[in-house]
């Protein structure tokens, strides 16, 4: 008898059918709620951009969606309309929009439900604020300004969201979910912040014992059962650890400190009441506002970091079915967590939006077919936080299927494209440009693709970063792009190449400092490349994001790092855009034991050290070598050779303007995805 494909391959059983609660799933995998930013009309429904990303991810494999959060109408929360989708603002237009939704995610056999939020509460970020005062159980600091006070929450106001709740139920099933998971007694949301005693200080029905602080939640779930009927399947996304030390400060993974937030033994006495108020299945994470780098998890977490969490409440409830979320994209984690019953289903958000594919590949067992998630959260809570729209920083298509179409190529338009440069930017362009039926040919002056990104990559956090790299290494073989190593372009070689458009993705040079004679001065790239010859005694001059993770990496092997920063505080010249990433790596620094110096400049080196000055007075920093780390210069020397030769020309990536991997690789995608003759 011959056996199977899908049996032949690795974990198999994540792709057998399950039940979550009553709700059953054709495999172990959900698509975990992102915020749905640029997927609402004005009247509150979902647009056409929210149906197609919906539905790509159903046709790549999802067994259950769990949409982005749709926040009920919440007048002192006060979410301006036409923010995010709601269905309750005008429930005939959610209805009618979500019909579509649900009926092509249904097609490919996935299920789909509904999340919908009762607020934000002290939470809730300056733009959408809006200057008024924020609400919260009680009078406790705002979130983003400490010296803000938020107002107490009124019962009327309570009972109105509840309310809120059974039109939502209703008009969740009338449009065709099949169930709603309330958003959340979780990552600090309102709900959340009237379950944790730290933050709820109420006197009434609403506050004191965790009975009475789960009110909230149990009048949503008997709401929306109310409005959809008792057979109608509800969820909770739930949080059993918060990880807070104090307002606004959150604990280091492997940290020792006392729980303010929500501790294990309440979470897990949480979750059997929840369960017994109506919820039949919890979504689980750790993690708060207050310690964001726990529910948005940067490269900096481990991966699976929310298992041993979820673990320890399946041993204790092993009757809830759990989701669990935690970057779970590598399918051994999966497998494990699933295989003890740990996790029903393994939720992937972030790697849906890199590779919407991600669970068709892995089901036939194409994982270098996988373009992965590098978790820098630039395109997706970075893009939400900043221009609220969800996006992808190595997919640029996402949350954009239907506005970016790529004209085919034909006889008559298909160019032979010259691309100078193999880092990201080259890569995708060559990428995008095979995909579309035009011959690119890349040169790269080195002996491997990948440019700074390979360098970038070498810290153990940072291993997605190389996956990248490998990606587009397999994408250029699958695709036969012609590839020239260790060739560099010259004036001779861009008249000879019968190119009809050249692409200049030449990449970046490191800035130097002249520091005299003394030990060795290497600058940031090379140093992260040969990171156990610099040394036991390491000085890195620039507290960026490269000299903050280099001295991160150095510690792991036991070097001792000094940064030395001319700032008041190392990260303030270019941070990332997501705050969680920020400060992670900001708090990071100082855990792992890296010596800061700010408000100091280096002057020169000696045989014993670097000299430095801080705030005026000069000191010897004991260290064996130095690195720079104080930032790139466009690398765009052959601009005029191309312009000699009068064939048009485009400048992408660090050539244009030094930046990061997400806008190296939209500037590639925009260029070549539209480029014709």
């Amino acid at each position: 008898m011959s056996t199977s494909l899908s049996t032949q391959l690795p974990h198999a059983e994540l792709f057998e059918p399950t039940r979550v609660g009553s709700i059953e799933v054709k495999n172990h995998y959900a698509m975990g709620s992102m915020g749905p930013l640029g997927f609402a009309t004005a009247e509150g429904g979902w647009n056409a951009r929210a149906i197609e990303f919906y539905s790509t991810r159903a046709r790549g494999g999802i067994g259950l969606i769990i949409t982005g959060v749709c926040q009920v109408t919440n007048p002192a929360d006060g979410v301006p309309p036409g923010l995010i989708p709601n269905p309750t603002q005008s429930p005939g237009i959610f209805m009618t929009t979500s019909r579509d939704l649900t009926e092509r995610v249904h097609g490919y056999g996935a299920k789909i439900v509904l999340q919908a939020g009762a607020g934000f509460g002290r939470v809730i970020t300056k733009a959408i604020l809006g200057g008024r005062t924020p609400v919260a159980p009680s009078a406790i600091p705002y979130r983003w300004d400490p010296s803000i006070t938020c107002r107490e929450m009124t019962v009327e106001e309570i009972q109105g969201v509840v309310a809120q709740f059974r039109i939502a139920g209703a008009v969740a099933r009338a449009a065709g979910f099949d169930g709603i998971q309330v958003h959340a007694v979780h990552e600090g949301y309102l709900l959340d912040q009237f379950a944790i005693s730290y933050f709820n200080h109420r006197t009434d029905e609403y506050g004191g014992s965790l009975e009475n602080r789960l009110r909230f939640a149990r009048e949503v779930v008997e709401a929306i059962h109310a409005g959809a009927g008792d057979d109608f399947p509800v969820q909770l996304r739930f949080s059993p650890k918060s990880m807070i030390k104090a307002f606004g400060v959150g604990a280091m993974p492997g940290e020792t400190f006392t729980e303010m937030g929500r501790d294990m033994d309440e979470g897990i006495e949480a979750a059997r009441l929840l369960v017994s108020y109506g919820y039949e299945a919890l979504d689980v994470d750790v993690g708060s506002y207050d310690s964001w780098y726990w529910s948005h998890p940067p490269m900096y977490q481990a991966k699976g970091l929310y298992v041993p969490y979820a673990r320890q409440l399946h041993e204790a409830c092993p009757e809830i079915p759990l989701i669990v979320a935690g970057r779970l994209d590598d399918p051994d984690l999966a497998a494990a967590a699933t295989a003890d019953g740990t996790a029903t289903l393994v939720s992937l958000a972030r790697p849906t939006l890199a590779d919407p594919e991600i669970v068709n590949k892995l089901q036939r067992g194409a994982r270098d077919l996988i373009r992965p998630c590098i978790s820098c959260q630039e395109g997706c809570i970075g893009r939400i936080e900043k221009y609220s729209s969800l996006r992808c920083a190595v997919n640029p298509l996402a949350a954009r299927e239907t506005e970016r179409p790529m004209p085919p190529a034909n006889d008559r338009t298909r160019m032979r494209v010259l691309i100078v440069g193999g880092g990201v930017a080259g890569m995708e362009a060559a990428r995008v440009l095979a995909e579309r039926g035009h011959v690119p040919v890349l040169h790269e002056a080195s002996d491997h693709l990948g440019g700074v990104v390979i360098a970038g990559g070498q810290p153990s956090f940072k291993e997605d970063d190389l996956a990248l790299v490998a990606w587009y290494e397999r994408q250029l073989e699958v695709l036969g792009v012609e590839v020239h190593l260790g060739s560099r372009v010259d004036a001779d070689l861009i008249r000879r190449s019968g190119a009809d458009h050249v692409l200049l993705a030449t990449g970046s040079n490191p800035q130097h400092l002249d520091l005299g004679e003394g030990i060795p001065v290497v600058d940031a790239a090379d140093a992260l490349l040969s990171q156990d010859s610099l040394g036991d005694q390491v000085a890195i001059i620039g507290g960026g994001l490269t000299g903050c993770e280099l001295a991160i990496s150095l510690r792991e092997r036991g070097a001792e790092v000094t940064i030395v920063e001319a700032l008041a505080d190392v990260l303030e010249k270019n941070a990332p855009t997501c705050m969680a990433n920020h400060a992670m790596l900001h708090d990071l620094v100082t855990y792992r034991g890296v010596d800061v110096l700010t408000n100091a400049r280096a002057e020169q080196v000696t045989d014993a050290g670097l000299l430095v000055n801080v705030d005026g007075e000069q000191r010897l920093l004991p260290a064996q070598t130095v690195v720079t780390a104080i930032g790139y210069t466009s690398q765009r020397d052959l601009e005029g050779e191309i312009k000699a030769a009068g064939i048009p020309y485009h400048v992408m990536g660090d050539a244009r303007r030094c930046a990061n991997i997400m806008y190296a690789i939209w500037d590639a995608f925009e260029v070549a995805s539209q480029l014709e003759k």
